[in-house]
């Protein structure tokens, strides 16, 4: 996990990915605030804390991960930190307006759970936006370097959330653009070796032509996303909405002020 992190933290202002993954989550994010700039959000799964930027203009939030050296790096965001699995959230019923959960629940293998803990935590008409990554036939070597546990279809993102009473707003399929390429990436992997072995290269930032391309790929296909449903992708983008009252035990702490 530390070597994951290392790797995050030196790719994720330039990498055409993490450009990517912020132009898709970003007008979520706003659509989900409702013009709001006083909500109190959680970042579930936080890592390097460099998305809790995103949050900043909306309200108060908070990080939470699971590994210590995640936290530490997340500091230098200067948010209120907590230390937790999202298995077991700790803060109380109705906490939060928002929660966030970027590519986490792939690599938790009681997914269910942390989407019911979510749904705990979210007051009435409360927002998750989440993305997960796509596709079990995708699977390769990046996914062992990251601990995925599971891939996911559009269909089997709509059952987690309605196994946890979530209402979704929007489901659907990203980085489309890149399909073809990590699809051929991914089975050239499985061909030359017979198996996948754990390997960062795929978040290592592409000499600056390749990347500068790559960028304006997705760059592009998330303009045109808030408007079309893509048909597949890499990674499914989530929003979705608690409509019930809140229920389940009162936990632990109180949320950040």
């Amino acid at each position: 996990m530390d070597r994951l992190l290392d790797v995050t933290s030196r790719s994720e202002t330039s990498h055409f990915w993490f450009r990517g993954f912020r132009q898709f989550v970003g007008p979520l994010i706003a659509r989900a605030s409702a013009g709001r700039n006083d909500l109190r959000m959680l970042d579930c799964g936080c890592g390097t804390g460099y998305n809790l930027r995103l949050l900043a203009p909306y309200g108060r939030s908070c990080g939470m991960d699971l590994t210590q050296s995640g936290l530490d790096r997340a500091r230098a965001a200067g948010r209120p930190l907590v230390r937790a699995s999202a298995v077991h959230i700790p803060f109380a019923a109705g906490s939060f307006d928002l929660v966030t959960c970027f590519d986490v629940l792939q690599c938790v293998p009681d997914d269910r759970s942390v989407v019911r803990e979510v749904a705990r935590v979210l007051q009435p008409g409360g927002a998750l936006i989440a993305t997960v990554s796509a596709f079990e036939f995708l699977r390769g070597d990046h996914s062992l370097f990251t601990d995925e546990v599971h891939r996911y279809t559009r269909e089997a993102v709509l059952d987690l959330l309605a196994g946890a009473g979530l209402v979704p707003e929007r489901v659907s399929y990203s980085f489309a653009s890149l399909f073809p390429l990590v699809f051929g990436v991914r089975m050239l992997q499985r061909l030359m070796r017979g198996q996948h072995a754990s390997s960062e290269q795929e978040l290592q930032t592409p000499p600056a032509p390749v990347n500068a391309v790559l960028t304006a790929l997705v760059s592009a296909e998330a303009v045109l996303a808030r408007h079309v449903q893509m048909p597949f992708g890499t990674s499914v983008v989530i929003l979705a909405r608690k409509a019930a009252a809140a229920s389940g035990r009162q936990n632990r702490t109180t949320p950040p002020r």
